[in-house]
């Protein structure tokens, strides 16, 4: 059986969250195909079966939950983990509350606050480490490991890797992009992150799986044993609102609002934009997001690093953006990044000197924006020496 490709990190996270909810003694009648491939990929070759049986599913997915885990390095969280997963000797067959009661009691939390802030933490870092190592079992087995690999924007092992820097053409140069393919959180040494908003400037709740929430819980300040001790990037974005008269009414789409980045300050990333670019549709959880509204927002973004570059040392230059409104805004992919590129193109043809990021979380997206900026080169995009095929053109995305 061929190895497939990696799972979204969203796909991983749900099915550890089944795990979760029914627990490992149940895990042969569990809806986890995403683990089972994951944990056959890992398998050495000449000890997988010719398939994954049911009635191996228990054995393999547990063995891949206690490797993932175990890869959390110790301390609260681990522990946390191995409660949460009934991965600690003698919880196996604990009811999924006593086991959250449990976690709860490592951080010194409520059930419910855990619930909501600790645990979502805890099953994401664990969801990292079971991506981390497919996409390490597809890199090893690549038929083309050890050698350059081939850059086919359609085949799904390009898209895997994490990080891959692609060169553009753009009005008679070449232009970096560097493409990640990760949840926003492990962003590193990226001065500016662009984060989508709706217009009323509300943050979703730190625990939540968007862009907006990753951000927020990656920038919250914590305890040794993980209590929060603040919410910085949520407390600015409440004050930027506050100071310009705006809180409780709605922006105008195309809005961003300036915050710094709180705990990420560690990781290298400086400052937070957040575009408004969700208008929430009365009467609904729903929002519409216009493309036009994208790049607006886009546009400003990139006009508020021009003026804040210079005061800050060294100075701001690294922008990344995700496909803004591809979540809960509903706008596909493929609007997303054309809204997007329209105006990092309008800026790099002023000649613009920033290094643009792009973030996606999954390997459809990632092969979207590799083939579309392909397209947009007029030829081929080359990811791996820095060459442009396809001379200098420069036109819009198709």
């Amino acid at each position: 059986m061929p190895l497939m490709p990696v799972p979204d990190h969203a796909s991983i996270l749900e099915e550890i969250k089944t795990v979760r909810r029914g627990g490992i003694v149940r895990l042969r009648r569990l809806e986890v195909p995403s683990l089972a491939r994951i944990a056959f990929a890992l398998a050495p070759a000449d000890a997988r079966p010719a398939a994954v049986p049911a009635q191996s599913q228990s054995q393999s997915v547990e063995w891949l939950l206690r490797l993932a885990v175990s890869r959390l390095g110790g301390g609260t969280l681990q522990e946390a983990a191995e409660y949460t997963l009934g991965l600690t000797p003698g919880t196996r067959d604990w009811p999924g509350a006593d086991r959250r009661r449990r976690a709860a009691e490592l951080y010194g939390v409520s059930i419910e606050r855990f619930r909501k802030e600790q645990e979502a933490v805890v099953l994401d870092q664990v969801a990292e480490q079971v991506g981390r190592l497919a996409r390490a079992a597809l890199a090893e087995r690549h038929p083309a490991a050890g050698e350059a690999p081939q850059d086919d924007p359609a085949d799904p092992a390009v898209s895997a890797r994490t990080h891959r820097l692609l060169t553009v053409p753009a009005h008679g140069r070449t232009v970096p992009v560097t493409l990640h393919v990760h949840p926003v959180d492990l962003l590193r040494d990226v001065d500016v992150v662009v984060s989508p908003v709706n217009t009323y400037l509300a943050l979703p709740e730190a625990y939540k799986s968007s862009v907006a929430a990753s951000l927020r819980r990656a920038g919250a300040l914590r305890g040794l044993t993980g209590e929060l001790l603040g919410d910085p990037i949520h407390e600015e974005l409440r004050d930027w609102a506050t100071a310009r008269g705006t809180s409780g009414r709605p922006v105008l789409p195309g809005t961003v609002a300036v915050t710094g980045s709180g705990a990420l300050a560690g990781q290298g990333v400086r400052r937070v934009y957040h575009a408004a670019v969700a208008v929430p549709r009365a009467g609904t959880n729903d929002y519409d997001v216009l493309p036009a509204d994208v790049t607006r927002a886009v546009a400003r973004a990139l006009e508020l690093l021009a003026e804040e570059h210079e005061r800050f040392d060294p100075p701001l230059r690294s922008v990344c953006f995700p496909l803004l409104g591809s979540g809960r805004g509903g706008l596909p992919y493929e609007e997303s990044v054309r809204a997007v590129w329209a105006a990092v193109d309008a800026e790099l043809a002023r000649g613009a000197p920033w290094d643009i990021h792009l973030v996606v979380r999954g390997l459809a997206p990632a092969g979207l924006v590799v083939r579309m900026l392909t397209e947009y080169a007029g030829g081929s995009v080359d990811g791996r020496t820095g060459d442009v095929s396809g001379g200098e053109r420069s036109h819009p995305l198709p």
